[in-house]
């Protein structure tokens, strides 16, 4: 059985585990999210209208998506100072987040942008 003194060291080091966690504001938080949804949903669209003017077909096309999505995650890095974790709780919220998301918009503006300017 733990004896008096036991107790108040583990109550000591549950204190000072709680003051070492990162806290975060809900709403800044949500509004980081929402501006690399747009940033990427934005670059996406740009990146689709070029693809299709410059003319790329199939895996060409992708590989360009990709490329852009990596741009705009070197891009969000550098605005926020490469101190990701002052924005955001990991990594992967500013990397993978909205990646897939903007692929329809992409693909969308390609075929449009691609037809006006080859098919017609």
């Amino acid at each position: 059985m733990a004896g008096h003194d036991d107790s108040g060291a583990s109550e000591k080091k549950s204190s000072e585990a709680i003051n070492d966690l990162p806290t975060f504001n809900a709403e800044n938080m949500q509004n980081n999210m929402r501006v690399i949804y747009y940033s990427r949903t934005f670059m996406s669209i740009i990146g689709g209208f070029i693809a299709g003017i410059w003319g790329f077909t199939s895996l060409m096309g992708f590989i360009f998506y990709f490329l852009i999505m990596a741009i705009t995650s070197v891009g969000l890095t550098a605005k926020a100072g490469f101190t990701i974790h002052s924005y955001f709780d990991s990594w992967n919220r500013i990397i993978l987040d909205g990646f897939l998301g903007g692929l329809m918009s992409f693909v969308l503006f390609w075929t449009f942008s691609y037809d006006i300017v080859h098919i017609f």
